[in-house]
């Protein structure tokens, strides 16, 4: 099994570790990887970071551990301002901005942690794909299979720590860009209630559904790892699984599902029942209204126009065009559509409550369908947004809930990774990562 991050605190705290030989081997790692044709990084700070594990580790000595993330190298998606260094949202059309003067909030949160960081990684131009392509510095490829995507949009994030390239990864979340590449490249992602991680400093996509989170090896990593970014520990130690209610529901993020990821679902839903947890499907058809609603562009896109309207008439020749295309649909949204739709958002999260009171969770396929290829979606652009709207489907829910969740790795060994989401409303992270805790212990067992 992959190392933790507390393993790798361990390993620190005893000696058998240097901070400065750990971010020497993850930087040699992620330079063999670029030297073989990998796009997960669009930039490494190598020099920095290892001035930054050698303070960390003089700190250590003399006493001085910040917390378990001190000296752990870690990556940061292309859409944070991190000083000195230019946020391009992996995008042409911002490459030549001014530097930025200070620190995202999360990469100083980070910084304060004791957190090496690593460099910049690749995504979805401006974080507007849930597949992770990308024609300007190449498409992140999944570690199990390089025909396939690593999913979208923190593609290199995921990859970084598939390929121990980094301990943990900041992405962000707008509508599963967390929670789909971990699904697709057999990693832990945590998506938080938003309103918990700052995104000051961050190149925004949609100020009412954009969140900030990690992808790591376990629930612990990220939990270490939302600790810092948040300010609010979450140590609550997994429950029992014995008599826990989880809910499931067959309509809309039930619909269309795979067989592959149907059979890891429903595999893991026969574990839990097993280890004498409460499994029952519900109806929420609610959800069956999500289409229609977003059938303009939905807030994302009104939102993203917002920002993007003057850059795009300034420079849309430098944009990827599908992700242009997605932007400018909000250009037909009014006000009173705008209104309407943040009415609808409203309408439904109190729906939600009433849907998932019984619960102690909403468990769902993470995405419904397993990594697709690459090259259709690169040929044909009826396939790509075919394809993106699936993979966006079930994660996206819970963004317009203003709920948090976790994905976890299901499948069988030597399977295409499927993810197992494990769902709850705004502030009810500490559970869902205790209970998730409790869950990847099970799907653990061999």
């Amino acid at each position: 099994m992959t190392t933790t991050i507390r393993e790798l605190a361990a390993g620190l705290a005893a000696g058998r570790l240097t901070s400065v030989a750990l971010t020497h081997e993850m930087l040699a790692r992620a330079e063999a990887h670029r030297a073989e044709g990998g796009h997960a990084y669009v930039s490494l700070d190598g020099e920095q970071a290892l001035r930054e594990a050698r303070a960390s580790d003089a700190l250590r000595a003399a006493g001085v551990v910040a917390s378990p993330l001190a000296g752990i190298p870690v990556s940061i998606k292309d859409l944070f301002d991190m000083r000195g260094q230019v946020s391009s949202a992996a995008s042409l059309a911002l490459a030549d901005s001014a530097p930025a003067t200070g620190d995202a909030d999360a990469v100083a949160r980070l910084r304060a942690a004791g957190a090496v960081l690593l460099g910049r990684t690749n995504m979805s131009e401006f974080a507007f794909s849930g597949l992770g392509l990308n024609p300007h510095h190449g498409t992140p490829r999944n570690p199990h299979d390089a025909t396939r995507v690593a999913g979208g949009s923190t593609s290199g994030g995921a990859v970084t720590v598939a390929l121990d390239m980094a301990a943990g990864a900041l992405g962000t979340d707008t509508g599963g860009s967390i929670r789909i590449p971990s699904a697709f490249c057999g990693l832990t992602g945590f998506k938080p209630t938003a309103a918990t991680v700052s995104l000051a400093g961050t190149v925004p996509l949609s100020r009412s559904l954009d969140s900030a989170g990690p992808i790591a090896n376990s629930v612990d990593c990220c939990a270490i790892l939302h600790a810092a970014l948040s300010g609010q520990e979450h140590a609550l130690p997994a429950p029992s699984l014995k008599g826990l209610r989880f809910g499931h529901t067959p309509d809309f993020v039930g619909a269309g599902v795979e067989q592959q990821v149907q059979q890891a679902f429903d595999a893991a839903l026969d574990r839990l029942r097993a280890a004498g947890a409460l499994v029952q499907p519900f109806d929420f058809p609610e959800l069956l209204q999500l289409p229609a609603i977003n059938g303009g562009g939905g807030l994302v896109a009104a939102e993203a126009w917002h920002w993007h309207r003057e850059l795009l008439a300034a420079r849309g020749a430098q944009y990827d065009q599908r992700v242009a295309a997605r932007i400018r649909r909000g250009q037909q949204q009014g006000a009173a559509e705008y209104i309407d739709l943040l009415d609808a958002r409203a309408h439904l999260r109190l729906i939600a409550h009433k849907r998932l009171a019984p619960y102690d969770a909403w468990l769902m396929p993470s995405v419904a369908i397993v990594a697709p290829e690459v090259a259709p979606l690169e040929a044909d652009d009826t396939a790509f947004f075919a394809t993106n709207g699936l993979v966006l489907r079930n994660a996206s829910v819970i963004n317009f809930l203003d709920g948090c969740a976790l994905s976890l790795p299901c499948h069988a060994a030597g399977a295409l990774p499927v993810g197992l989401g494990i769902c709850g409303l705004a502030g009810s992270d500490a559970r869902i990562l205790s209970i998730g805790r409790a869950v990847e212990a099970l799907l653990r067992e061999r």
